[in-house]
């Protein structure tokens, strides 16, 4: 396959978001479900957070990244962005595996909403309590 036209698969998990990930040799561009990702996460803060894996790899404004992302907040959703932009630079190039593990951007947070409990208001908390 010729280098213009390969094209690299990642997927990412975050809470409850999940991100199917393309990556393409190109010029920078990231695009979340047909937006721009400025115009998609508002926040540069999760702007930055994204590019992580480029910023580690040495490898920003050489790779297109188009994305579909479904599920959850705005925070998940770069979070699972995230993970999948790493494995599909994992996919890319072996060679980037050091670097990105060093980072810790290729583990998955395991870190989910603890369900509702009967009884209670939330998971954990409780109903006021009244002695009379």
């Amino acid at each position: 396959m010729a280098e213009n036209k390969a094209v690299y698969l990642g997927t990412g998990r975050r809470k409850t978001s999940v991100a199917r990930v393309r990556v393409m040799p190109g010029s920078g561009n990231i695009t979340v479900n047909g937006k721009p990702a400025d115009a998609f996460f508002g926040r540069e803060a999760h702007v930055a957070y994204v590019e992580a894996p480029f910023r580690v790899t040495e490898t920003m404004g050489r790779f297109d990244v188009i994305a579909t992302i479904k599920g959850g907040g705005v925070s998940g959703q770069a979070g699972a962005l995230r993970l999948g932009i790493a494995r599909a630079l994992l996919d890319a190039g072996e060679d980037y595996r050091a670097e990105l593990k060093k980072a810790g951007l290729l583990r998955r947070d395991p870190r989910m909403v603890e369900r509702k409990k009967y009884g209670l208001k939330k998971a954990r908390k409780r109903p006021q309590f009244s002695k009379r």
